[in-house]
């Protein structure tokens, strides 16, 4: 992309304000609220009509350190013990100052999305889930009661999905939208593309160039497309992929040219690259085959434009894949064999975790498990799967496993070697069967042998199609400023009036996503900063 310079002093600007957010989702939200309870003027810009990624997730946000949902749950946290923990899953991504901040700040966060009319509840699932039924608002979402992470840190549950019916993306967005909406201060303009940065004759970032639709037929059309494709992405890629090209004419047919001035700040809140198949393809490309979350405004246009301002990137090749068979529960007693038959990870660790050990395994692997285990998991489908988890679950395990009356007959459905299958459970249920540890740290409950025929085989490859998808999302992005969210040169030197938060960025989950929630968490950790700090800068 790019950069273009302002030399025409007499530019024609068709808006203006001290900040302009680029992006309408959990981050940009975020900053433009921050900012603007910090007396700046913002004007916030957005492809479609906002919500972005964390409209399609599950409105999941990732908070400890002694929240007041925590503490009604009846469990102590501080954020000591949140850093402990988060420190064996964020290595070294961050500073420890960084991360430390992140803990200190979560319960004042969750008191801050309560002010702005986030919905949350103390309700505790009683049992393991990758996303609790609609009885249950506060879970342990990520890896905190696995053996090998609870030996440094006490467990603690952390993911607090905003309480509504369903997927509570919507719900979580649809609150922190609505205050945005109100703030005094605040504008909103949707159906706008933003496709480059403007700078001034010093270099300088003084605004953005883009295309707008106007209101009327056209933007109502765009509008319903947009809405239907933020579902499609997920549940109909084939059709959302033709709404997709009919948005694109639109745009570029019906679309205006729009340019808008920032006074103090322009700040890139416009997600990561996961639809962008040609950034995933040199970044990550065994992800290919994964199912994008988001939508189709995640094409990384947010980062080429910090990286044409002279920003740089880094863990570009870090992407999550969502490898999630609990619930139920007992699915974890299962053993996730790779190619070799040879078993990958600890099964009941969280399935992001999964996911990356599966793509380190070359993207193939399939659960085993016996009929113990799969009378217990269809019993429990009812009680612990989600009305969207059921979709998948049943087929799964009703039509597309593949069933034998032993391991030798199941390898050969699966296509792995009959010897390599037969010595990897031999050795998994003789350590299981006389209650040793896991050399993996499988908890000691679900550490069970499988060995009654008939056995199971379900597929869990990140290309799988046998009934659950695996979803990915991008979480490398342009080098920050830890204190301000500034965009950093190659030098070290913070890009002035330029940010980035959330997917945009590099943050707390770049590493390695570990916990549902965590990336909003992430989202609104460094979209309050970046607001805040741009807010105080003086106007030009």
């Amino acid at each position: 992309m790019d950069n273009v310079a302002d030399k025409q002093r007499n530019r024609k600007w068709d808006d203006e304000a001290d900040i302009i957010v680029v992006g309408f989702g959990a981050s940009g939200a975020a900053a433009a609220l921050e900012a603007a309870q910090q007396g700046a003027s913002v004007l916030v810009v957005d492809r479609f009509h906002g919500g972005g990624a964390t409209a399609a997730s599950g409105g999941i946000v990732y908070a400890g350190g002694g929240t007041k949902y925590q503490k009604a749950a009846g469990y102590e946290d501080t954020p000591e013990n949140m850093y402990r923990y988060l420190k064996q899953e964020v290595g070294d991504v961050v500073t420890d100052e960084t991360l430390r901040l992140f803990c200190e700040q979560s319960p004042g966060m969750i008191d801050w999305l309560d002010r702005a009319g986030v919905p949350f509840e103390g309700s505790m699932c009683p049992f393991k889930t990758s996303y609790p039924t609609d009885k249950y608002y506060l879970y342990f979402s990520g890896n905190e009661n696995h053996t090998r992470y609870k030996a440094n840190a006490k467990p603690v549950p952390r993911g607090h999905r905003a309480r509504g019916k369903g997927i509570s993306g919507l719900t979580l967005f649809h609150g922190m939208e609505k205050a945005v909406r109100k703030q005094q201060g605040v504008r909103v303009r949707c159906q706008t593309r933003v496709d480059r940065l403007v700078f001034g004759d010093n270099g300088q970032v003084i605004g953005v160039e883009g295309v707008s639709i106007s209101r009327g037929i056209t933007s109502r059309l765009h509008g319903a497309i947009s809405y239907i494709n933020a579902k499609a992405n997920t549940y109909a890629p084939p059709a959302a992929m033709v709404l997709h090209s009919i948005d694109k004419l639109i745009i570029r047919v019906m679309g205006r040219p729009y340019c808008a001035r920032a006074r103090k700040a322009v700040i890139l809140a416009a997600g990561g690259f996961i639809f962008d198949k040609q950034m995933v393809k040199e970044c990550a490309p065994i992800y290919l085959s994964c199912l994008p979350l988001g939508t189709y405004g995640d094409d990384g246009a947010g980062i080429r434009m910090g990286v044409s301002a002279g920003g740089v990137t880094s863990h570009m090749d870090k992407i999550s894949a969502w490898r999630f068979y609990v619930p139920p529960e007992a699915m974890m007693q299962g053993v996730l064999v790779d190619k070799k038959a040879q078993r990958i990870c600890s099964e009941d660790l969280y399935g992001g975790k999964q996911g990356d050990y599966i793509a380190s395994s070359g993207g193939y692997a399939y659960l085993i498990f016996d009929s113990a285990t799969y009378k217990e998991a269809v019993s429990k489908i009812g009680e612990q799967c989600a009305a969207f988890q059921k979709l998948t679950m049943i087929p799964m395990l009703r039509l597309t496993r593949k069933k034998a009356n032993s391991f030798k007959a199941l390898a050969a459905k699966i296509k792995v070697s009959p010897e390599a299958l037969e010595q990897t459970m031999s050795q998994y249920n003789a350590i299981a069967s006389k209650k040793a540890p896991d050399a993996m740290g499988k908890t000691e409950k679900r550490f069970v042998p499988q060995d009654k025929p008939p056995f199971y085989a379900v597929d869990c490859s990140l290309s799988s199609k046998s009934g659950i998808p695996t979803a990915s999302l991008t979480l490398g992005g342009l080098v920050v400023n830890e204190k301000t969210s500034q965009v950093l040169r190659g030098d070290g030197s913070s890009i002035d009036r330029l940010y980035a938060v959330g997917r945009n960025a590099v943050g707390v989950c770049s590493n390695g996503y570990f916990a549902s929630g965590v990336s909003i968490s992430d989202c609104i950790f460094s979209g309050r900063r970046a607001g805040k700090h741009a807010a105080s800068l003086p106007a030009k």
